[in-house]
């Protein structure tokens, strides 16, 4: 095979599955959540929810591009969106519970404090799991 061709073909293969992993992690944030980002950002123009939600999506996709970056095949990329996708779940829960237990109201009520601080530590829990990901 050409090995122009084969380059492309392998670009679209990582660009598909990055882009179905965060279909994936979208639809599974929104479920493990118990606020509906959708409904707040697209019916109540909630922009505390918008950043937040926003800061979870951009986290992931740093770790997918260092998954991407290091993975030696689509398993094995497929593999590390799961972890990087667990990481996030993470991240939400330990600022939810641990250090802003009224995160949820506050997103609801449209507090930006609430937004920026999640997606603060969206995007840092993604940085640190694309670090970790360069072995």
């Amino acid at each position: 095979m050409n090995p122009l061709l084969s380059a492309v073909l392998e670009f679209a293969a990582y660009f598909a599955a990055g882009l179905l992993a965060l279909v994936i992690f979208k639809v599974v944030y929104v479920r493990i959540t118990p606020h509906d980002e959708w409904q707040l950002i697209r019916e109540e123009n909630n922009s505390a929810a918008a950043i937040g939600f926003g800061g979870a999506i951009i986290g992931f996709a740093i770790a997918l591009y260092s998954a991407i970056s290091h993975s030696v095949s689509l398993l094995d990329f497929g593999i590390w969106a799961l972890i990087a996708l667990c990481a996030q779940l993470l991240a939400f829960a330990v600022v939810r519970f641990v250090f802003m237990p009224a995160l949820v109201r506050r997103i609801q009520e449209g507090e930006m404090s609430a937004g920026i601080m999640l997606a603060s530590v969206s995007i840092a829990v993604g940085l640190l799991n694309a670090a970790s990901l360069t072995w």
